[in-house]
């Protein structure tokens, strides 16, 4: 039997002209000018380090960003930096629906650092209108019931509250 070993997407880097490469609608993280610059200094000095994780849309011959969005930016607004790497981008696939996708972003985000709260709660409200449940949303994106209820509660959509089960506070 020959069973085939995982290899992670990170062990296959591609090259991608920038310019097929688009955002995601979905990304809540916000970087401060300050720090942009000091990416912008960090790509310099070190060039890019860590690939940016995309989803191929075969029918656009597009690869959509699922991490990496400042890095990319980085590529389009720098110009010593794109014409040092030929305007290439590096950059792993991974396969994932929509769903699986969007999880993916804030995990890597949230292991990185801080999040806009009313994307986050827009983030909340598509996986819910998706059909995931409280408890995959919680799973695949690492938070606790409070911090998904209080998402849900700043989008103040009904339907996000479909099926929940409420009980009165303790005095």
């Amino acid at each position: 039997m020959n069973e085939e070993r995982y290899k992670s997407p990170v062990y296959k880097v591609i090259a991608v002209p920038v310019d097929k490469v688009m955002a995601n609608a979905y990304n809540p993280n916000v970087v401060a000018p300050p720090e942009m610059k000091l990416l912008e200094i960090s790509i310099w000095e070190d060039g890019y380090t860590m690939p940016c994780v995309c989803y191929y849309v075969a029918d656009k011959d597009m690869y959509e960003l699922v991490d990496g969005y400042h890095r990319y930016m980085v590529l389009k607004t720098s110009r010593r930096i794109y014409e040092r790497e030929h305007g290439l981008l590096p950059v792993v696939v991974i396969e994932k629906d929509l769903s699986n996708r969007m999880a993916s972003t804030i995990r890597h985000n949230r292991a990185r650092g801080t999040h806009n709260v009313e994307l986050m709660s827009e983030i909340v409200a598509e996986l819910t209108k998706a059909g995931m449940s409280d408890r995959w949303i919680q799973h695949h994106i690492g938070m606790d019931k409070d911090e998904l209820l209080r998402l849900k509660q700043i989008t103040g959509l009904a339907e996000l509250f479909a099926n929940q089960d409420f009980s009165v506070a303790d005095d």
